[in-house]
């Protein structure tokens, strides 16, 4: 295999130049949130990289304010030429349709105004989960414009960008950039320097990206790069401390290639790794200097840096080995990136995490030079490299404010520094080791046994910030109740058990909703009417306390708008209860069969797939950093709100995902007939593939209204999903489809959804595609139902069917923590139009 071309920075031809830039852009993202706004402006404008940013008033459906206050400059750069002026505090809010990474950059150009001077503008901007991005902003110099980058974590439906001036002051932004981001763009963990070890949870930081440097090669713009990233070049910014050691390689960008479990177009676009410096020809055998780049930061917080490589430069394997340094600390030694990326131009990336304290003086030093090991010509090479800021402990990426404007506790440092946070995690345990003896001396002074009948027992898992917000003391007020719902932290409210009591009845008979191996599920009524499912355990009974527990651990740390959220607790005597908001609809399974309940109309069915499959979504990528899986996806698992709103309950079952080296979990198999991954029953190896499984049953039951396994029926239809199939390969699936619905079903719609359908039922896990992919398919299916209705207006619709539910209203609590009931469905059925009693029981 010949070696690449090698060029010096003297013989860059302009033929280099030509076909580095007439290159087709790379196979590019495609958001499913795409938010470009030139704020002010009163047309589109488009960029030469095709994409258009929507005019003011476009856009002013996304924005709080009555104000139109505009700068405007027509010498200005694009999306620098107009400004909107906020003198109060202003708030956009963006519908978010994927949770997850998303991109944020805010463009700051002082325009001139004759009222308003926007050098003297004062104001701070953070999101509506508390992340401060600027705190007092001022944009001074009205000679340069201020681009601010952010890659942040998006938990909920909505976000909201608020923007509050200081008083007497005001706020202006000129365009926002709202767009979602590949979730694997950040792995959950890193290589830390000092002390060297590693760093896990990377993924749950939000980031502000301060440097992104194409090295050795030209300015890479958005219209070049997968996710419309500018990559400077390192040659006009001065980041090279040694110039003169420096020689710049560069190949054909057709030439680099990319490996499974590697880095990808979407890690950086093949321009980046197709350029590279290395180290000049100094003469002589052992050189003893380091490539070097330095570039400033902010002191006090921890850093992600990345390190992008290729070996462009070696003829042959294993030929090139060179150590890479950051800030002075080793990050590699003797890195040999032809055994790492198995071969010559491969692209490999790796991420590093710095301490607040080795950047004490606000610089960041990269380096790379030749190891100790011999070879016939040392050398050594940098492709590109990212520097990004971390999320500091007071929830800011701009000093010590909190989103409430205060100043962080901790004084001297803006952060936790990875060694201070060692130190508490080892404090939190010693402390937590005395609350816990503190607890059983207690016990045992009261009567109680070790067994566990202690509900608080039961949590001594859970890490600290759980165990204390057990062992708080409850605040009253005047009637000696709790505040409603204070608190969104760990279990939530803690509740008496005499409100409780009360609250159902002195728990009788009648209330019950539900009933299950660990007890009852009962309606309850507190403070002005406030309705609320209660799960109280049975003490006695250990059938049921392993899933009960497992919902607890699940439920303090999941927060969705789709998934059931947990309220509060009872900690009292022997008692074991779970506290969560009463769903006013029920379970889905009663809106499609076996009551009297009006029939739903396709496009809730839609709505109604397309918030439970987000819920899924959420859980297999954004519950915990492996994911978590569900095990028992069903009709009377997904619970409906007030406005019809889907969202998915009962833990019990669930597992934690295989780890990043693993391909699945081995388990017993747990779950409900009629819904089983046939995969996961035969070999009980449990993937997130098998909650795909049991959705493509729902999908079916949803689309027919008919049980999963009916066995009064003809042996050939008992099992819907082998019937469904056997339809759909027949190409005559609309003889099962609900009469109800069938003639107001689009036949676009139906196709789009009948293939995600048939796709979750692949045979093998690996046939079957990811809940993101699934959720794309419904939200394709209800664009193609939305577009068929314009161009052909359905009839008047049957009284009886219920109306379909605003979109708006069904979303207008964006802000609040999910809100459901529990349905507990090792041996729960629920029924009627709020909850009904027991009819019969399902096993698992």
């Amino acid at each position: 295999m010949g070696g690449p071309h090698r060029l010096s920075t003297s013989s860059l031809t302009l033929l280099s130049l030509i076909i580095f830039y007439s290159l087709s852009a790379n196979a590019r993202f495609t958001p499913p949130e795409n938010y470009l706004i030139d704020c002010g402006s009163p047309e589109n404008t488009i960029l030469d990289d095709g994409r258009t940013f929507k005019s003011d008033p476009q856009s002013v459906s996304f924005l709080s304010t009555d104000e139109n206050i505009f700068a405007t400059s027509n010498s200005a750069p694009p999306l620098y030429k107009t400004a909107r002026i906020f003198n109060t505090e202003s708030v956009y809010k963006f519908l978010v349709f994927q949770p997850g990474r998303h991109f944020l950059r805010l463009y700051f150009y002082p325009l001139h105004h004759p009222s308003y001077n926007l050098t003297t503008a004062v104001f701070t901007v953070k999101t509506d989960g508390g992340l401060v991005l600027l705190h007092d902003f001022s944009a001074t110099n009205n000679s340069n414009s201020h681009f601010k980058e952010y890659l942040i974590n998006v938990p909920s439906d909505y976000f909201s960008l608020l923007f509050s001036p200081l008083k007497k002051s005001f706020a202006f932004v000129n365009a926002i950039e709202f767009v979602s981001a590949p979730n694997e763009l950040v792995p959950d963990s890193a290589t830390t320097v000092s002390p060297a070890g590693v760093f896990n949870g990377v993924s749950g930081y939000d980031f502000q990206v301060l440097h992104r440097v194409n090295v050795g090669g030209p300015t890479v713009s958005p219209k070049n790069d997968t996710l419309s990233r500018t990559w400077v070049s390192d040659s006009t910014h001065d980041y090279m401390i040694f110039p003169k050691g420096d020689k710049v390689v560069c190949v054909d960008p057709n030439t680099i290639n990319y490996r499974d479990g590697g880095a990808t177009p979407l890690i950086a676009p093949h321009q980046v790794y197709s350029s590279a410096a290395s180290m000049a020809d100094s003469g002589v055998s052992n050189p003893n200097f380091n490539l070097t780049w330095e570039m400033k930061v902010d002191s006090g917080f921890n850093y992600l840096i990345r390190l992008h490589f290729c070996d462009i430069v070696s003829t042959s394997l294993n030929t090139l080995y060179f150590n890479v340094y950051v800030n002075g600390f080793i990050g590699f030694s003797g890195l040999d990136l032809s055994s790492l990326a198995s071969d010559l131009a491969t692209a490999y990336y790796k991420d590093f995490v710095i301490n607040a304290s080795a950047v004490s003086n606000g610089l960041i030093r990269v380096q790379v030079g030749p190891s100790g090991i011999e070879t016939s010509s040392p050398n050594a090479i940098l492709n590109g490299l990212e520097i990004m800021k971390m999320r500091n402990s007071a929830g800011s990426l701009d000093g010590l404010f909190s989103s409430g404007g205060n100043i962080n506790s901790r004084g001297g440092s803006h952060t936790t520094t990875i060694a201070e946070a060692t130190g508490v995690a080892i404090g939190a345990i010693m402390l937590l080791a005395l609350v816990v003896s503190f607890i059983r001396r207690k016990n045992k002074a009261r009567g109680w046994d070790e067994g566990g009948n202690s509900f608080t027992s039961w949590f001594l898992p859970l890490n600290a910030s759980y165990c204390s917000s057990l062992l708080s003391s409850k605040s009253k007020n005047k009637n000696g109740y709790s505040s409603v719902f204070p608190s969104k932290i760990g279990l939530g409210r803690s509740f008496t058990f005499n409100e409780l009591r009360d609250a159902t009845k002195n728990f009788d008979e009648s209330e019950v909703i539900g009933v299950g191996g660990f007890g009852k599920v009962y309606i309850g009524e507190i403070e002005k009417g406030t309705k609320l499912a209660i799960k109280r355990g049975n003490p006695r009974s250990s059938q049921g306390i392993n899933e009960f527990q497992t919902e607890i651990q699940l439920l303090s740390k999941l927060r969705h708008r789709h998934l059931v959220s947990l309220i509060g607790y009872c900690d009292e005597n022997t008692e074991m209860i779970l506290v969560y908001e009463f769903m006013a609809n029920g379970p889905l399974r009663d809106h499609l069969y076996g009551s009297a309940l009006p029939s739903l109309t396709w496009r809730q069915r839609l709505e109604i797939s397309i918030g439970a499959a987000r819920g899924l979504h959420y859980l297999h990528t954004g519950g915990s950093s492996q994911g978590i899986i569900h095990r028992d996806v069903k009709t009377t698992n997904i619970l409906l709100d007030e406005n019809l709103v889907a969202k998915v309950s009962d833990f019990g079952l669930s597992k934690t995902g295989p780890a990043l080296d693993q391909t699945h979990v081995s388990t017993a198999v747990k779950g409900s007939f009629g819904y089983l991954d046939p995969e996961y029953f035969r070999r009980q190896q449990l993937t997130e593939k098998s909650d795909v499984y049991s959705f493509g049953v729902v999908l079916f039951e949803i689309l027919c209204a008919r049980p999963a396994l009916d066995p009064a029926l003809p042996r050939e239809q008992v099992n819907l999903a082998e019937w469904a199939m056997q339809k759909q390969r027949k190409g005559v699936i609309e003889m099962i489809v609900d009469p109800k619905i069938v003639k107001s079903i689009s036949s676009e719609s139906l196709i789009k959804y009948v293939e995600a359908a048939e796709k979750c039922l692949a045979e093998y896990g690996v046939d079957r595609p990811s809940m993101g992919d699934v959720l794309w398919n419904l939200e394709f299916a209800l664009q193609l139902q939305d577009a068929s209705l314009q161009l052909d207006p359905p009839e008047e619709e049957d009284d009886t069917k219920t109306k379909i539910v605003d979109s708006e209203k069904s979303k207008k609590d964006d802000n609040s923590d999910v809100s459901v009931v529990i349905s507990d469905d090792s041996g729960v059925v629920i029924g009627s139009p709020l909850f009904s009693k027991i009819q019969d029981f399902e096993g698992r």
